[in-house]
């Protein structure tokens, strides 16, 4: 008779995500590091003293904050938001599906752990210059230092604190003017990809989007019979020569590629492309500089911001 092992328990669970955790916030406070150097402070937008929401009391809020009259309707104390506060936070999110763990080689990472070091490193590198970050979905108000890194991180392995496991972002309220950053291989439908975007869009929210791809997904490397295997549940696909549709398959990724950036553009946007063989530092400054506000151009005359070869 089989015996089933026992199941870990909470402590052992954590121990073993919390082993996983100094070497990603090493990582990413290292690529922040080097791009710090050639970096300057962005240029922030505000809109005044506007009420946003109430939100439960945290540690660390001022006293002056709450709002008793808010409070005494229940038993939790809430302080109040505001806009301009908000709008100087960054909100992130990662594709967390089961395409982002795919990777061709064993020297290059897998799609999900470079989206982790970027946002991270992204994180940081704000963090440096005082400007708060926190997930979108998350469960608490965005916030920087090197805690509030360790909760990100915690948040962006595991799967959770507003990684809802969606291959595009949950439609969460943000203030306007807010700035959200979304990391993942966006193959899915534009269309509904226009849908996500244009939700935020249309609440004033700035975005950016960060494509992130292995290098076999943008050349299709492979000859022969080839059987690739569907990672998020779809069939097994058969192809008896991979070189026979090679530029077809080139082109139709272009074309997807192409209608990412018209979204972007539409929106105001910035849009760009990483593939996880090259090094995170280009993506991080390309991300960085599109916060910056100065590669991106207005929606009319807006171009997909792309990494220089290696």
């Amino acid at each position: 008779m089989s015996r089933t092992a026992p199941a870990p328990s909470l402590h052992q669970r954590a121990e073993a995500l919390s082993g996983t955790l100094p070497p990603l916030l090493v990582a990413a406070e290292r690529v922040a590091a080097t791009v710090a150097q050639g970096v300057h402070g962005r240029r922030r937008v505000g809109t005044g003293e506007s009420f946003w929401q109430f939100r439960r009391y945290q540690p660390g809020d001022a006293p002056a904050r709450i709002d008793w009259r808010q409070s005494a309707k229940s038993q939790a104390v809430f302080v109040r938001d505001y806009e301009w506060e908000a709008s100087q936070s960054v909100w992130l999110w990662r594709d967390a599906t089961g395409s982002m763990d795919y990777r061709s080689r064993r020297d290059v990472p897998t799609k999900r752990e470079r989206a982790e070091l970027l946002l991270l490193a992204l994180a940081a590198l704000l963090s440096r210059a005082g400007e708060r970050v926190s997930l979108l979905g998350g469960s608490g108000p965005p916030a920087g230092g090197r805690i509030d890194l360790a909760r990100l991180a915690l948040g962006l392995t595991r799967g959770g604190l507003g990684m809802d496991g969606g291959a595009l972002p949950p439609a969460a309220p943000l203030p306007r003017h807010a700035e959200l950053v979304l990391a993942g291989d966006f193959l899915s439908p534009l269309e509904d990809v226009d849908r996500a975007v244009r939700a935020f869009a249309a609440r004033g929210v700035r975005g950016h989007l960060l494509q992130i791809l292995d290098p076999a997904e943008q050349r299709l490397p492979f000859t022969g019979r080839v059987r690739f295997s569907g990672i998020e549940g779809e069939p097994d696909e058969l192809v008896p020569r991979v070189e026979a549709i090679r530029d077809a398959y080139v082109a139709r990724l272009a074309r997807h590629c192409e209608g990412l950036a018209a979204i972007a553009r539409t929106a105001g946007w910035s849009f760009a492309t990483h593939r996880t063989d090259r090094p995170p530092q280009l993506a991080l400054l390309t991300l960085y500089g599109a916060l910056a506000g100065a590669p991106v151009a207005p929606p009319e005359t807006g171009r997909r911001q792309e990494e220089p070869a290696p």
